[in-house]
C-alpha cells in the first residue's frame, strides 16, 4: 500500500502553543460591536460572560499563545490524534488520489470539541467561576463541556436544541454522566426561552434560541460564566493543536496536502484544522485549496449575507459581522445539528472575504452516503457532521480517477457517530428527506437584521 495507514505522533510531540492566524492575515476582520452604541466593544464589556484570559485570547494579535501545562495534563488522555490513510476508501473509489484523515473521535467526548472545552473551563476556574453555562446543537459540545468542567470542579448546565435534544437521548446521559445538567430548549427556564414557547410551543429551537438562554442565566449569576464551543476568535484557536499535529504528520512522511476539506457549521473543526495549513500558505510555502463545506439546508457561507448580526436569538450578544442567514432563522432540523447555527465565525467569514478559502453547500444524503461508504471502507461510522466534509472529499477523489490526478487531500474526521445512529437508520430505511433554504426562506429571515448604518466596517 505505501505509505503507512496510520502516522502517529508521541507525547513529546504534543504542541505547546495554540496558533492566531490573526497575526498573519493581510487585513483585520471588522470590529465587534456593542448593540447599543455601535462602538467597538472593550474588555468590560464581555466580563460578565468570559474570564479575562479568554478575553484577551479572543483579540489578541500575537502569533502564538502557550498551553497552560494543567490544559496539556488533560489534552494527553487523547493527544497527539491520529492521522490515518484512508487506503481502503480510495481502492473503492479507484481513485489516483490520496485521502488523510485527522481522526478527533478518540476524545473523552467522542469529537475535537474538548479541545476548546478544557481550556476554557481551566481558565473559568482559575478566575473563581463556579458554574458554565453553555448551548448545544448535537449535543457533542455539551458533551465536551461537561467532561471538561468535571476535570476541573465545575458545575456545567447545558441547553440542547429541542430538535436534536429528541433525535439523540444518549446525549442527555452521557451529559448527566459527566456531571453535567441539560435542558431542551426552548425551555420555561428562562425568559428568553418562554418567550419562544409563547409563539410557537411546539418551536424545534435552534442555537441562536439555546444561546440566548445560556447566556440569559450567565448575566444574571455572579458566580456563572457562559462558555461558547465555536464562533469565537479564542474557539478557533483553542482547536489549532489539530492542523499543527497534522502538518508535523505529514512532515513525517514527506508530505503536504493539495487540498484540505472540513465542514463548518460556527466553524471550530474547520479552523482547526486548516488555519496552521493556511500560515503556511501566506509565507509562500505551501501551495493549498482549502474548502469549507457546509449543509444546503443551513448555507451560512455560501447563501448568507456578510453583514453584522447577534450571535443569539434574543438580541443578547454584541454584533457581530458574519456571514449569517439571520438570528431569527430557524433551520430545518437535520441530523447535523452541530451545523444548525445562523452564521458563521466572524474569523472564518473574513478570510473567506478575502479569497483565501473556498466554500460549498451539500445536501443530507449526499452526506450519509458518503458517511456509510466510509464506516464500510475504513470502519469507522462519522458523526453526521463530518460526512458533509466526506462526500467532498469522495467527490474530488472521483474527479480525480477522470483526470488521473495523484492529488493528495486531506479532511478532518471531528468525531464518531456512536450517538447518531438513529439518522443512519432513517438513511438506511430511505426516511431521510433533503432540504435546500429556498429564496423566500432566505429573504425572511435576513430581513430581521439589526441596522448598523453605512460607514460602519
Amino acid at each position: 500500500m505505501g505509505e503507512p495507514s496510520k502516522i502517529l505522533l508521541d507525547e513529546a510531540e504534543l504542541p505547546r502553543r495554540w496558533y492566531n492566524i490573526m497575526a498573519d492575515l493581510p487585513s483585520p476582520p471588522p470590529p465587534v460591536l456593542h448593540p447599543g452604541t455601535l462602538q467597538p466593544i472593550g474588555p468590560d464589556d464581555l466580563t460578565p460572560l468570559f474570564p479575562m484570559d479568554l478575553i484577551r485570547q479572543e483579540v489578541t494579535t500575537e502569533r502564538y499563545v502557550d498551553i497552560p501545562e494543567e490544559v496539556l495534563d488533560v489534552y494527553r488522555l487523547w493527544r497527539p490524534s491520529p492521522l490515518h490513510r484512508a487506503h481502503r476508501l480510495e481502492k473503492a473509489l479507484g481513485t489516483p488520489a490520496k485521502i488523510f484523515y485527522k481522526y478527533e473521535g478518540g476524545s473523552p467526548a467522542g469529537s475535537h470539541k474538548p479541545n476548546t472545552a478544557v481550556p476554557q473551563a481551566y481558565y473559568n476556574a482559575r478566575a473563581g467561576i463556579r458554574r458554565l453555562t453553555t448551548e448545544t446543537g448535537a449535543g457533542q459540545w455539551g458533551t465536551a463541556l461537561a467532561f471538561a468542567c468535571s476535570q476541573y470542579g465545575l458545575d456545567c448546565e447545558v441547553w440542547q436544541v429541542r430538535a436534536s435534544y429528541d433525535q439523540k437521548p444518549y446525549r442527555k446521559i452521557m451529559i448527566e454522566t459527566f456531571g453535567g445538567v441539560i435542558h431542551p430548549s426552548p425551555s420555561e427556564l428562562t425568559g428568553a426561552g418562554r418567550a419562544v414557547l409563547a409563539e410557537q410551543p411546539d418551536s424545534p429551537g435552534s442555537l441562536g434560541i439555546a444561546i440566548s438562554e445560556a447566556v440569559e442565566v450567565a448575566a444574571g449569576n455572579p458566580d456563572t460564566n457562559y462558555a461558547l464551543g465555536s464562533v469565537l476568535n479564542h474557539v478557533l484557536l483553542h482547536q489549532t493543536v489539530i492542523g499543527e499535529e497534522a502538518i508535523a504528520q505529514f512532515g513525517k512522511v514527506g508530505m503536504t496536502p493539495d487540498l484540505i476539506i472540513g465542514c463548518t457549521g460556527g466553524g471550530s473543526n474547520f479552523g482547526g484544522l486548516a488555519f496552521p495549513f493556511l500560515r503556511e500558505k501566506l509565507a509562500g510555502r505551501l501551495d493549498v485549496t482549502i474548502r469549507a463545506v457546509e449543509p444546503a439546508s443551513c448555507p451560512s457561507l455560501t447563501r448568507g449575507v456578510y453583514a453584522y448580526d447577534f450571535g443569539d436569538t434574543a438580541g443578547m450578544t454584541p454584533l457581530m459581522k458574519m456571514h449569517t442567514l439571520g438570528h431569527d432563522f430557524i433551520p430545518d432540523p437535520i441530523h447535523a445539528g452541530g451545523l444548525r447555527y445562523h452564521g458563521m465565525s466572524p474569523l472564518i467569514s473574513h478570510i473567506y472575504e478575502l479569497g483565501l478559502i473556498e466554500a460549498v453547500a451539500k445536501s443530507q444524503r449526499e452526506c450519509f452516503e458518503a458517511g456509510v461508504r466510509f464506516a464500510r471502507t475504513e470502519g469507522i461510522v462519522p458523526a453526521p457532521e463530518p460526512t458533509h466534509a466526506l462526500a467532498a472529499c469522495v467527490e474530488e477523489a472521483l474527479r480525480c480517477r477522470e483526470t488521473g490526478e495523484e492529488k493528495v487531500i486531506l479532511t478532518a474526521l471531528c468525531g464518531h457517530g456512536h450517538l447518531d445512529l438513529a439518522a443512519y437508520g432513517a438513511y438506511l430505511a430511505g426516511d431521510l428527506d433533503d432540504h435546500e433554504l429556498s429564496e423566500a426562506q432566505l429573504a425572511t429571515s435576513v430581513s430581521g437584521l439589526p441596522a448598523v448604518p453605512d460607514g460602519r466596517p
